[in-house]
C-alpha cells in the first residue's frame, strides 16, 4: 500500500503545527478512491486491489507577518521518497514560484512575501512528485487551500468625511438627525477586527448616537433656531467591539436647525406719527412701518391691512415682500381745509401659520398710526378734467365757442386769469376771456382742412403766478355743406369704333369733402343744352355711380377721334352742391372682344403694328449708322504707313504704327472693285460676335448678282439687310465693308503722313463737322495743338 503526506507548518495567533497523514485522516468531503487491478480468469492469477485516501483541509497563514525569516507553511511527502532524491516536488496555482516556493528536494514550502489578506484571501494550489530519471508522477496531482487569517491591521473609514444634515427647531427628543456609517477592511467572520461601535466624540448633550446602527439623535427637547442654529458632531467608530486596542476613525457632522413659526410678528412701538402735504397725489408713500418677527423665510412673511380708523378710505398700506415692511400710502386726494388729521390702526399677521404652536398665542399684533395732513398753497382747479366744444365750420369770427371755469381751492381764494397756450395753437384761431374764461373764434374754420383742435388753456392764480394748471380743450368742427362733389378720379374712357347702340362704356363714381350725418348721396345728369345727346347718354344707378352708354351703332375715328360729354354732379344735403365734370371720350380701334388696339388717328396712315414713336426710332437710328460709316471712311483714308524719323530732332516715341491703310487717294483708280463683288467672299454667311447665336433665325441669301450691280446700290443693300435683320447688333455698333470710295475732296486725313509734306496741313474744316468731329478738330486743328 502506497501513501502521499503533506505536513503543513502554520504560525500564527493560536494556531500550531499540524501535521497531517492523508492515510490517516479523511472528511466526508472527499470520496474514498480504490484502484483494482486483477486478471481474467485464464491468466489463473489472484486478484490484488490497493486502497489510497486523499484529504486537504484549508491552512491558515498569518497576514503581515514581519518575522526576520520566511514563514514556514509546511512539507510536502510522499511514501515513495527513498531520501535518495531521486523526487522532485513541484507546485503551481495561486502565487506559485513568487508567493509560495517550495524545496523541490524536502517539499519544504515557504511563504516569500508578506501576505495581505484584505487584498487575497485565500489561495489555491497543486502539488504532485515527479521521478527525476522518467519524468513521470509517482502520485496524481492534488489541490490543497492556503487561506490568509485575518489581524486587525485596518480601522474603521466613514462612508463620507463629513455629513451635513438639518432637523426642524423644537423638535422632540429622540428624533431622528441622520445616519452615518463606517466599513472595515478586515475580515468580519474572524474575531472582532471588524466588530464596529459608535460613539460621539463632540456634540453632548445636544445629540446622541446609536453604537450599533450610527443614527445620530436629538438629545434635548425644545431647541431653539433663533438660541443656536448650527451644531457640529464629531462621530468615532471603533473596532473590536469597542474594546481597548481596537482602531477608530472618526467623522464631522454639520447640523443646522431649520427654522418653524414659533414667534408671531410684534410691533416695537405701539404708536406711529407721519405727515403728508394736502397736494400729494394718490399712490404717494408716507412712510413704513416693521412688526419683528425672530423667524425666517415664509414662516417670517408678514401682511399688513388697516383694520380701523377714520382715514381708513383716505390711506393705504401695501407690504413690501423683500422687506416685511407696511408701506403707508395716501389712496385719495387730501384736503387741508376739509381735515387735518387721520387716525388708522394697523394689523400685522403672519401669512403661514404652523398648528402646532398656535398655543403660544396669536400670530399677529397691531399699532396705531397717525397722519397730519400740511397746508400748502395749490393751484387752481378746474371745474372738469377736459372741455370738448362742438362749433359749425361757417362760424363768425370773434363769436364765443364755450367756457372753462376754474378756481381757488385754499381758503384764500385767490383771483384767476385765463390765457391759451400758444405751442397748441400755433395759427392763433382761438382765443380767451382772461377774466371768465370765455373761448372764441379769431380766425375762419374749415372743418376739411382740420376737423378736430386741441388747444390747451392755463388758469394761474393772479397774486401767485408760480400756482397755475392747465386743462386740454377739444374743438370738434361741425360739416356745412361748402363743398360741391366731383369726379372721384380722371377716367380714361373710350368707345370702339364698332360699338353698338345701348353698350356701357364707362361707370363713373363722385367724392364729396363734406361728411354730411346721413352719409353721402349723388345725382348724375348730363348739362340741360346735352340733355339729348346724340351720341351718349347716363343713367344714374342710384347708388352713386353712374353709367355711359352708347347711344348709336358705329363711330368712326377718322370723323370724330374724342367726345366731351359734359356731367352735372349733385348731392343731397343743404343746400345743394353740384359742379359739372367733362369726360372726354376717345374712339379707339378694337378686336371682336372690344379690346381696345389703337386710339389715335395717325395710325391710320402708318404701317400696322408700328407708332409714329416706332418709325421716328428707327428713322433716327438709320441715320446715325450712315453718320458712322461716313466717319470710319473717313478715319479709314487717315491711315497711312510711318516714315522713318527723319532727324534726331524728332522725339516723338508713342507713335502707333498702321500698317493696313493702303495706297489712300493715290491709288484709288487702280482699285479693284471686283473685290467687293466677290460672290465667295460676300456670300458666306459668317455669325457676328456681339450677336449671340440663335438657331431659330435662318441664314439669308441674297441672289448672286454681285457683277451686275453699282457699288452704291450695294451698300444701300447691305444697310437695308442690317435693318430688317432682328439679329443685327445694336445701334451703336459699326458695320464695315472695306469700300472707301473715289476722289476725296479732303484728301488724306492722316497726320503721319504730314511728316512728308514741307509744311503743317489746315485741319480747321473739321470743326464744321459737328459736334461729333470736335475729338479731331481739336487734335488736328493747327499749330496749338500740336504744342499741347
Amino acid at each position: 500500500m502506497r501513501t502521499y503526506s503533506l505536513t503543513v507548518l502554520l504560525w500564527g495567533c493560536m494556531l500550531h503545527a499540524i501535521p497531517m497523514m492523508l492515510s490517516q485522516k479523511r472528511t466526508n468531503k472527499h470520496l474514498h478512491s480504490e484502484r483494482i487491478t486483477g486478471l481474467s480468469e485464464n491468466d489463473g492469477k489472484t486478484l490484488h486491489r490497493t486502497k489510497r485516501g486523499w484529504m486537504w483541509n484549508q491552512f491558515f497563514l498569518l497576514e503581515e507577518y514581519t518575522g526576520p525569516d520566511t514563514q514556514y507553511v509546511g512539507k510536502l511527502h510522499t511514501d515513495q521518497d527513498k531520501g535518495d532524491g531521486n523526487l522532485k516536488y513541484i507546485l503551481t496555482g495561486d502565487g506559485a514560484g513568487s508567493l509560495f516556493i517550495i524545496d523541490e528536494n524536502t517539499g519544504d514550502i515557504h511563504a516569500a512575501k508578506k501576505l495581505d489578506r484584505e487584498e487575497k484571501s485565500l489561495y489555491v494550489l497543486r502539488a504532485k512528485a515527479i521521478d527525476r530519471k522518467t519524468g513521470r508522477q509517482v502520485e496524481p496531482e492534488s489541490e490543497f487551500i492556503i487561506k490568509i487569517h485575518d489581524i486587525n491591521d485596518n480601522e474603521p473609514k466613514f462612508t463620507k468625511d463629513m455629513y451635513t444634515a438639518s432637523i426642524p427647531e423644537m423638535s422632540g427628543v429622540g428624533t431622528s438627525v441622520i445616519q452615518v456609517a463606517a466599513t472595515d477592511a478586515d475580515d468580519a467572520n474572524y474575531g472582532n477586527s471588524a466588530k464596529i461601535v459608535y460613539s460621539i466624540l463632540q456634540g453632548q448633550p445636544y445629540f446622541s448616537v446609536d453604537p450599533e446602527t450610527g443614527i445620530i439623535k436629538t438629545a434635548l427637547p425644545d431647541m431653539s433656531r433663533e438660541n443656536r442654529e448650527q451644531y457640529q458632531v464629531v462621530i468615532q467608530a471603533k473596532d473590536m467591539g469597542g474594546q481597548m486596542g481596537g482602531l477608530s476613525g472618526t467623522t464631522t457632522v454639520n447640523i443646522t436647525l431649520t427654522d418653524v413659526n414659533d414667534n408671531p410678528p410684534r410691533f416695537p412701538q405701539s404708536t406711529y406719527l407721519f405727515s403728508s402735504p394736502e397736494s400729494a397725489p394718490p399712490g404717494t408713500p408716507l412712510g413704513r412701518i416693521k412688526a419683528n418677527d425672530p423667524d425666517v423665510g415664509e414662516n417670517a412673511e408678514t401682511e399688513y391691512s388697516i383694520s380701523s380708523g377714520d382715514g381708513s378710505d383716505m390711506f393705504d398700506i401695501i407690504t413690501d415682500k423683500d422687506t416685511q415692511e407696511g408701506i403707508i400710502t395716501v389712496k385719495k386726494q387730501l384736503d387741508f381745509e376739509n381735515k387735518m388729521l387721520y387716525t388708522l390702526r394697523v394689523e400685522a399677521t403672519n401669512t403661514h401659520l404652523d398648528p402646532r404652536f398656535l398655543q403660544l398665542g396669536p400670530f399677529k399684533d397691531t399699532a396705531l398710526v397717525k397722519i397730519s395732513v400740511e397746508d400748502i398753497d395749490e393751484p387752481p382747479v378746474f371745474s372738469r378734467t377736459s372741455y370738448l366744444i362742438e362749433v359749425d365750420e361757417d362760424v363768425k369770427e370773434g363769436s364765443i365757442i364755450g367756457q372753462v371755469v376754474a378756481q381757488d381751492p385754499d381758503i384764500t381764494k385767490n383771483a384767476i386769469k385765463y390765457s391759451v397756450d400758444r405751442h397748441t395753437d400755433l395759427d392763433r384761431i382761438f382765443n380767451i376771456y382772461s377774466g371768465n374764461g370765455s373761448l372764441f373764434i379769431s380766425k375762419p374754420l374749415d372743418r376739411e382742412e382740420t376737423p378736430w383742435h386741441n388747444i390747451t388753456v392755463i388758469a394761474t392764480e393772479i397774486n401767485n403766478p408760480k400756482q397755475s394748471s392747465q386743462i386740454p380743450v377739444f374743438i370738434r368742427i361741425l360739416d356745412i355743406n361748402d363743398h360741391a362733389p366731383e369726379f372721384a378720379k380722371y377716367y380714361e374712357t373710350f368707345v370702339c369704333e364698332n360699338a353698338k347702340a345701348g353698350q356701357l362704356i364707362q361707370t363713373v363714381s363722385a367724392v364729396d369733402k363734406d361728411e354730411p350725418a346721413r352719409g353721402h348721396k349723388f345725382f348724375f345728369e348730363l348739362v340741360p343744352e346735352f340733355a339729348v345727346h346724340p351720341n351718349f347718354s347716363i343713367v344714374d344707378n342710384k347708388d352713386n355711380t353712374a353709367g355711359i352708354m352708347t347711344r348709336r351703332n358705329g363711330y368712326s375715328r377718322s370723323k370724330m377721334s374724342t367726345y366731351l360729354l359734359p356731367i352735372i354732379i349733385f348731392d343731397n344735403d343743404y343746400p345743394i352742391q353740384s359742379s359739372t365734370g367733362t369726360l372726354t371720350i376717345r374712339v379707339c380701334a378694337c378686336d371682336s372682344r372690344g379690346n381696345m388696339q389703337s386710339c389715335s388717328a395717325e395710325a391710320l396712315l402708318l404701317p400696322a403694328g408700328l407708332s409714329t414713336g416706332a418709325l421716328i426710332a428707327i428713322l433716327l437710328c438709320i441715320l446715325i449708322l450712315l453718320v458712322l460709316v461716313v466717319l470710319f471712311a473717313a478715319l479709314k483714308r487717315q491711315r497711312k504707313k510711318e516714315p522713318l524719323i527723319i532727324s534726331k530732332d524728332d522725339v516723338r516715341d508713342n507713335i502707333v504704327t498702321y500698317n493696313d491703310e493702303g495706297g489712300g487717294e493715290e491709288d484709288t483708280q487702280a482699285f479693284d472693285i471686283g473685290t467687293l463683288r466677290n460672290p465667295e467672299a460676300r456670300e458666306e454667311s459668317k455669325m457676328r460676335r456681339d450677336v449671340i447665336p440663335d438657331t431659330i433665325f435662318q441664314i439669308r441669301r441674297t441672289a448672286p448678282i454681285w457683277e451686275n450691280i453699282d457699288v452704291q446700290d450695294f451698300i444701300h443693300r447691305r444697310l437695308k439687310e442690317n435693318d430688317l435683320d432682328p439679329s443685327a447688333p445694336p445701334y451703336d455698333s459699326l458695320a464695315t465693308y472695306a469700300y472707301e470710295g473715289n476722289d476725296s475732296i479732303a484728301n488724306s486725313l492722316s497726320s503721319l503722313e504730314s511728316l512728308t509734306t514741307d509744311g503743317n496741313q489746315d485741319y480747321d474744316y473739321l470743326s464744321d463737322w459737328g459736334p461729333r468731329f470736335k475729338k479731331l478738330a481739336d487734335m488736328y486743328g493747327g499749330e496749338e495743338s500740336d504744342r499741347d
